[in-house]
């Protein structure tokens, strides 16, 4: 899914019109009621690589991360690595 399919997906707002005419969960085949069901939740992850957290960062760090796009704290996490390949923790 791309990230202006993504977009436009969250912005989806039900008319009136639609509501009405959309079918009850229920009234749909039983194979295509299990497959959504299964979609609510989600899985532990197998072998998790990373670990929740909490960190306060300054504004100006988070607005320039959050300035390239996507992956921000993706970055944040190599930017760390790198920090820390080229430095001694004591």
């Amino acid at each position: 899914m791309t990230k202006k399919v993504k977009k436009d997906l969250e912005d989806f707002e039900w008319t009136a019109a639609e509501l009405k005419a959309s079918k009850k969960i229920n009234s749909l085949p039983k194979s295509l009621q299990q497959k959504i069901a299964s979609r609510k939740t989600r899985g532990a992850q197998v072998a998790p690589t990373k670990i929740s957290t909490t960190i306060r960062l300054s504004s100006e760090v988070v607005q320039s991360f959050k300035a390239t796009g996507a992956g921000w704290q993706s970055k944040i996490d190599f930017a760390l690595k790198q920090w820390l390949e080229e430095h001694t923790l004591v």
